[in-house]
Protein backbone atom coordinates (compact mmCIF):
# COMPACT_ATOMS: atom_id res chain seq x y z
CA UNK A 1 0.00 0.00 0.00
CA UNK A 2 1.32 3.49 -0.81
CA UNK A 3 2.03 5.92 2.03
CA UNK A 4 -0.03 8.67 0.41
CA UNK A 5 -3.60 9.36 -0.65
CA UNK A 6 -3.73 11.61 -3.70
CA UNK A 7 -6.36 14.34 -3.53
CA UNK A 8 -7.45 14.26 -7.18
CA UNK A 9 -10.59 16.31 -6.42
CA UNK A 10 -8.78 19.24 -4.84
CA UNK A 11 -8.74 21.34 -8.02
CA UNK A 12 -12.49 20.99 -8.63
CA UNK A 13 -13.18 21.57 -4.93
CA UNK A 14 -10.87 24.52 -4.22
CA UNK A 15 -9.74 25.81 -7.62
CA UNK A 16 -6.15 24.81 -6.83
CA UNK A 17 -4.48 21.56 -7.85
CA UNK A 18 -2.75 19.50 -5.18
CA UNK A 19 0.98 20.12 -4.83
CA UNK A 20 3.70 18.11 -3.11
CA UNK A 21 5.54 19.56 -0.08
CA UNK A 22 8.78 17.61 -0.16
CA UNK A 23 10.30 18.45 3.22
CA UNK A 24 10.43 15.38 5.49
CA UNK A 25 9.18 13.07 2.74
CA UNK A 26 11.47 10.16 1.94
CA UNK A 27 12.89 9.74 -1.54
CA UNK A 28 10.93 6.49 -1.74
CA UNK A 29 7.62 8.25 -1.05
CA UNK A 30 8.41 11.11 -3.42
CA UNK A 31 9.29 8.68 -6.18
CA UNK A 32 6.02 6.82 -5.63
CA UNK A 33 4.01 10.07 -5.81
CA UNK A 34 5.81 11.14 -8.97
CA UNK A 35 5.35 7.76 -10.62
CA UNK A 36 1.63 7.79 -9.76
CA UNK A 37 1.24 11.12 -11.55
CA UNK A 38 3.38 10.01 -14.49
CA UNK A 39 1.05 7.04 -14.89
CA UNK A 40 -1.97 9.36 -14.62
CA UNK A 41 -0.34 11.90 -16.99
CA UNK A 42 -1.02 14.60 -14.41
CA UNK A 43 1.23 17.67 -14.09
CA UNK A 44 2.30 18.30 -10.51
CA UNK A 45 4.23 20.94 -8.62
CA UNK A 46 6.77 19.89 -6.01
CA UNK A 47 7.98 22.45 -3.46
CA UNK A 48 10.93 22.60 -1.05
CA UNK A 49 12.72 19.85 -2.96
CA UNK A 50 16.36 19.87 -1.88
CA UNK A 51 19.00 19.22 -4.53
CA UNK A 52 20.30 16.04 -2.87
CA UNK A 53 16.81 14.56 -2.71
CA UNK A 54 16.20 15.57 -6.34
CA UNK A 55 19.40 13.85 -7.42
CA UNK A 56 18.36 10.68 -5.57
CA UNK A 57 15.20 10.29 -7.69
CA UNK A 58 15.31 7.74 -10.53
CA UNK A 59 16.83 9.19 -13.69
CA UNK A 60 13.76 8.21 -15.74
CA UNK A 61 11.63 10.42 -13.49
CA UNK A 62 14.09 13.32 -13.45
CA UNK A 63 14.06 13.38 -17.24
CA UNK A 64 10.37 14.31 -17.15
CA UNK A 65 10.71 16.98 -14.46
CA UNK A 66 11.82 20.61 -14.69
CA UNK A 67 13.83 21.31 -11.51
CA UNK A 68 14.86 24.77 -10.36
CA UNK A 69 17.48 24.63 -7.58
CA UNK A 70 17.12 28.29 -6.58
CA UNK A 71 13.43 28.01 -5.70
CA UNK A 72 13.67 24.30 -4.83
CA UNK A 73 10.63 23.64 -6.99
CA UNK A 74 10.04 20.98 -9.62
CA UNK A 75 7.29 20.63 -12.20
CA UNK A 76 6.29 17.33 -13.73
CA UNK A 77 5.29 17.70 -17.42
CA UNK A 78 6.35 21.37 -17.41
CA UNK A 79 6.18 21.49 -21.21
CA UNK A 80 2.44 20.86 -21.02
CA UNK A 81 1.95 24.13 -19.14
CA UNK A 82 1.21 27.22 -21.23
CA UNK A 83 1.32 30.31 -18.99
CA UNK A 84 -1.00 32.80 -20.68
CA UNK A 85 -2.72 34.68 -17.86
CA UNK A 86 -1.53 37.98 -16.43
CA UNK A 87 -2.48 40.34 -13.65
CA UNK A 88 -0.26 39.21 -10.77
CA UNK A 89 3.06 40.98 -10.20
CA UNK A 90 5.90 40.07 -7.83
CA UNK A 91 7.97 42.74 -6.06
CA UNK A 92 11.06 42.06 -3.94
CA UNK A 93 12.88 44.39 -1.59
CA UNK A 94 16.28 42.85 -2.37
CA UNK A 95 17.98 40.23 -4.48
CA UNK A 96 18.34 38.15 -1.30
CA UNK A 97 14.59 37.55 -1.49
CA UNK A 98 14.78 36.03 -4.96
CA UNK A 99 14.77 32.37 -3.94
CA UNK A 100 11.32 32.85 -2.41
CA UNK A 101 10.23 35.13 -5.26
CA UNK A 102 11.13 32.33 -7.66
CA UNK A 103 8.96 29.94 -5.65
CA UNK A 104 6.11 32.42 -6.10
CA UNK A 105 6.81 32.79 -9.82
CA UNK A 106 7.10 29.06 -10.46
CA UNK A 107 3.90 28.33 -8.52
CA UNK A 108 2.09 30.95 -10.58
CA UNK A 109 3.56 29.60 -13.82
CA UNK A 110 2.38 26.09 -12.93
CA UNK A 111 -1.09 27.58 -12.62
CA UNK A 112 -0.92 29.36 -15.95
CA UNK A 113 0.34 32.84 -15.06
CA UNK A 114 3.10 34.91 -16.60
CA UNK A 115 4.19 36.98 -13.63
CA UNK A 116 7.12 39.41 -13.85
CA UNK A 117 9.44 39.98 -10.91
CA UNK A 118 10.42 43.55 -10.02
CA UNK A 119 13.54 42.86 -8.00
CA UNK A 120 15.69 44.92 -5.64
CA UNK A 121 13.31 47.86 -5.17
CA UNK A 122 13.48 48.08 -1.38
CA UNK A 123 13.30 51.27 0.64
CA UNK A 124 17.07 51.56 1.10
CA UNK A 125 17.00 53.08 -2.39
CA UNK A 126 13.47 54.40 -2.71
CA UNK A 127 14.13 55.82 -6.18
CA UNK A 128 14.40 52.26 -7.50
CA UNK A 129 10.80 51.55 -6.47
CA UNK A 130 9.57 54.84 -7.90
CA UNK A 131 11.31 54.09 -11.21
CA UNK A 132 9.32 50.83 -11.51
CA UNK A 133 6.07 52.10 -10.04
CA UNK A 134 4.25 52.64 -13.34
CA UNK A 135 4.90 49.03 -14.36
CA UNK A 136 3.93 47.68 -10.94
CA UNK A 137 0.65 49.62 -11.02
CA UNK A 138 -0.50 47.67 -14.08
CA UNK A 139 -1.17 44.51 -12.04
CA UNK A 140 -4.42 43.59 -10.29
CA UNK A 141 -2.62 41.86 -7.41
CA UNK A 142 0.88 42.36 -6.02
CA UNK A 143 2.89 39.81 -4.06
CA UNK A 144 5.59 41.70 -2.16
CA UNK A 145 8.58 40.08 -0.48
CA UNK A 146 10.83 41.71 2.09
CA UNK A 147 13.07 40.75 4.98
CA UNK A 148 14.93 42.96 7.46
CA UNK A 149 12.31 45.44 8.79
CA UNK A 150 9.76 44.74 6.04
CA UNK A 151 9.23 48.43 5.24
CA UNK A 152 8.44 47.70 1.59
CA UNK A 153 4.95 46.46 2.43
CA UNK A 154 3.73 49.75 3.92
CA UNK A 155 5.45 51.96 1.37
CA UNK A 156 4.12 49.99 -1.60
CA UNK A 157 0.60 49.84 -0.19
CA UNK A 158 0.58 53.63 0.10
CA UNK A 159 1.44 54.03 -3.58
CA UNK A 160 -0.76 51.54 -5.49
CA UNK A 161 -4.43 50.54 -5.61
CA UNK A 162 -3.91 46.76 -5.92
CA UNK A 163 -4.20 44.50 -2.88
CA UNK A 164 -0.82 43.42 -1.54
CA UNK A 165 0.02 39.96 -0.29
CA UNK A 166 3.05 40.39 1.96
CA UNK A 167 5.62 37.60 2.19
CA UNK A 168 8.04 38.27 5.04
CA UNK A 169 11.33 36.56 4.30
CA UNK A 170 13.94 35.20 6.67
CA UNK A 171 16.53 37.63 5.31
CA UNK A 172 18.36 39.70 7.88
CA UNK A 173 20.51 39.50 10.99
CA UNK A 174 20.32 40.47 14.63
CA UNK A 175 16.72 41.22 15.63
CA UNK A 176 15.69 40.80 11.98
CA UNK A 177 16.89 37.20 11.80
CA UNK A 178 14.39 34.53 10.70
CA UNK A 179 11.81 37.01 9.39
CA UNK A 180 9.86 37.72 12.58
CA UNK A 181 10.35 41.50 12.39
CA UNK A 182 9.22 41.56 8.75
CA UNK A 183 6.14 39.51 9.68
CA UNK A 184 5.32 41.87 12.54
CA UNK A 185 5.75 44.82 10.17
CA UNK A 186 3.28 43.33 7.67
CA UNK A 187 0.73 42.61 10.40
CA UNK A 188 1.15 45.97 12.16
CA UNK A 189 1.19 48.20 9.07
CA UNK A 190 -1.03 51.27 9.20
CA UNK A 191 -1.29 51.26 5.40
CA UNK A 192 -4.57 49.52 4.47
CA UNK A 193 -4.87 46.75 1.90
CA UNK A 194 -2.06 44.45 3.09
CA UNK A 195 -2.58 40.79 3.93
CA UNK A 196 0.27 38.59 5.13
CA UNK A 197 1.29 34.95 4.81
CA UNK A 198 3.78 33.03 6.89
CA UNK A 199 7.52 33.66 6.72
CA UNK A 200 9.04 32.46 3.41
CA UNK A 201 5.66 31.11 2.27
CA UNK A 202 5.92 31.95 -1.43
CA UNK A 203 3.75 28.99 -2.36
CA UNK A 204 0.95 30.13 -0.06
CA UNK A 205 1.12 33.71 -1.35
CA UNK A 206 0.89 32.56 -4.97
CA UNK A 207 -2.15 30.41 -4.26
CA UNK A 208 -3.86 33.22 -2.33
CA UNK A 209 -3.30 35.50 -5.33
CA UNK A 210 -4.75 32.89 -7.68
CA UNK A 211 -7.90 32.57 -5.58
CA UNK A 212 -8.35 36.35 -5.55
CA UNK A 213 -7.75 36.48 -9.29
CA UNK A 214 -10.38 33.82 -9.90
CA UNK A 215 -12.95 36.16 -8.35
CA UNK A 216 -12.11 38.72 -11.07
CA UNK A 217 -12.12 36.13 -13.85
CA UNK A 218 -14.61 33.40 -12.95
CA UNK A 219 -14.67 29.89 -14.40
CA UNK A 220 -10.87 29.75 -14.75
CA UNK A 221 -9.13 27.01 -12.82
CA UNK A 222 -5.40 26.21 -12.63
CA UNK A 223 -3.70 24.75 -15.69
CA UNK A 224 -6.37 26.10 -18.07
Amino acid sequence: MPNFIWDSARQSRTGLAEAVFCTNKSTHDLSAIIQFNIDQQTPILLTRLEALKWQALPEAQREQIDYDPESKTAILFANSQQPNKSGIGIVTAGTSDMHIAKEVQRTLAFNGFQSPVYSDVGVAGLWRLLDRLEDIQQHKIIIALAGMEGALFSVLSGLISAPIIAVPTSVGYGVSANGKVALDSALASCSPGIMAVNIDNGFGAANAAIKIYQQFVPNQSPNQ
